[in-house]
């Protein structure tokens, strides 16, 4: 009887240090997380939106867990980078494994200041909202990151026009930036952009709908793997938190999202016209290059030719994910994204001398 009784016990003890093991495992984490929102002057007349999740109850983070990240050419952050999806956005996981992680909306985006020129039609203005603007965005949040937190470096995450504008602050700023991710690189153009305004002069800004934002999306993928390439309900809620950050392009039938143009002018001046204004190698921090390899929106020999021009970077690396296209941030297979930047961030490798 007795034995039976010990037998138990010790089984039920083995359970319990079982499960308090797995609470420890690096990466792991049992803390709720708390959501932050802010607004960061970035100029006179100009508020960046800010959101920000960490561990709750914690407020002081080492320079190397701290990340801000700027969405690409047409959509907000938040709607992808922080959309949930099986209960999850990648902000979520970032900030799970002890991160302090923002996301801004650069001028024009999002919830950041809507210029004057989006209250008129698109054609009786030239475009805006720069990468060049947008750079001075990314520093007004990087400032106050640092200053809000005592840090010196912040990581810095982009996605498609975001990679132009992180690289170009970075190769600047290399003193304020721990690490630089690179997910979906732009670099100089062999091939038509799928992000276009129309014949004619560059408009202020371009108006999306959801059925053009899918044919973009799925570009390049065979037939037979589109059905399930995008987990039921997941461009539904994706479009549906996409037109809601547009309140005015969501009263027009069909709704759509209106996108600042001054990537599209950025695009035929520098990636589309072969002049980079800005040198890889003044970038001075370690860099990841990262995408999949059904993207259209910046095919493969984009990072393949900005790799070796990383020359100032102390380590890097490329990584092409396969089965995924330029938003595989929200297909089935985004969890290989996620582990593999989360992977770059956590090491802390130093190169051999």
């Amino acid at each position: 009887m007795w034995k039976k009784v010990w037998n138990q016990w010790m089984a039920l003890l083995a359970v319990v240090v079982l499960f308090t093991g797995c609470a420890n495992l690096p990466g792991a984490s049992s803390s709720a997380i708390e959501m932050e929102e802010f607004r960061v002057t970035s100029e006179p007349g100009i508020e960046i939106y800010v959101r920000n999740k960490h561990p709750a109850g914690v407020s002081r983070f080492a320079s190397n867990k701290t990340l801000i990240y700027v969405h690409g050419a047409t959509y907000p952050a938040e709607t992808a980078f922080d959309l949930k999806l099986d209960g999850q956005s990648w902000m979520d996981f970032i900030a799970a494994r002890g991160y302090d992680v923002y996301l801004l909306d650069v001028r024009g985006y999002g919830q950041s200041t809507r210029p004057p020129q989006m209250q008129r039609p698109a054609t009786e203005n030239p475009p805006f909202a720069t990468t060049q603007d947008a750079m001075r965005d990314v520093d007004a949040v990087v400032e106050f990151v640092k200053k809000r937190r005592g840090v010196d470096k912040v990581n810095l995450l982009g996605w498609s026009w975001g990679t132009a504008t992180m690289q170009w602050y970075t190769s600047l700023n290399s003193h304020k930036v721990e690490k630089l991710v690179l997910f979906a690189p732009v670099w100089i153009r062999q091939t038509a952009s799928l992000v276009q305004a129309g014949p004619g002069p560059i408009p202020a800004y371009r108006s999306v709908n959801m059925a053009q934002a899918k044919a973009r999306w799925l570009t390049g993928v065979p037939e037979h793997k589109k059905t399930d390439l995008i987990p039921a309900g997941w461009f539904e809620a994706w479009a549906e938190a996409t037109i809601a950050s547009d309140p005015q392009g969501a009263t027009q039938n069909p709704p759509v999202l209106r996108a600042p143009n001054g990537v599209v002018a950025d695009g035929l001046k520098y990636w589309g016209g072969g002049v980079i204004p800005w040198k890889p190698e003044d970038i001075k921090v370690p860099v990841l290059l990262i995408k999949a390899e059904w993207d259209q929106d910046t095919p493969a020999y984009m990072a393949q030719n900005l790799f070796p021009k990383l020359t100032g970077a102390p380590y890097k690396r490329y990584v092409e994910l396969g089965e995924g296209t330029h938003t595989i941030i929200m297909e089935k297979n985004r969890m290989n994204l996620f582990h593999e930047v989360q992977l770059f961030l956590d090491e802390q490798h130093q190169p051999a001398r």
